[in-house]
């Protein structure tokens, strides 16, 4: 892993293809994990729930979501609950973790903290 010091310069960097490359070892996606505050490492995903003020907010959030994950070319599963937006997020050719995982879903933690939706 680089050593990435801020979710900004996690979220700037540009998902590549990773078929045929192994999956991310769990020490690897730990220390990814420290620029992504709440995320959480479950069977080889990494997860979290979002909090919003209303439905709308969520469903405004999961767009944006969808919208990071088209630029990125990378899709993870999205949840939409009453006030609740779950994302989960794994790299399907690789059947585990990837880098990729790491940028969409600090992109998606960009989104929401500077939307003020939560």
């Amino acid at each position: 892993m680089s050593n990435l010091s801020s979710l900004e310069e996690l979220a700037s960097k540009k998902s590549v293809e990773r078929k045929g490359i192994p999956p991310m070892a769990r020490r690897e996606a730990e220390q990814f994990l420290r620029v992504l505050q709440g995320w959480t490492l479950v069977d080889g995903s990494i997860e979290k729930e979002f909090q919003f003020k209303s439905y709308l907010d969520g469903l405004d959030f999961a767009y944006s979501v969808g919208k990071i994950a088209e630029e990125q070319d990378h899709h993870p599963d999205i949840l939409i609950k009453w006030r609740r937006v779950k994302l989960t997020l794994s790299t399907h050719s690789v059947k585990g973790l990837s880098e990729n995982d790491f940028i969409v879903a600090a992109g998606s933690e960009l989104k929401y903290r500077q939307s003020g939706l939560g």
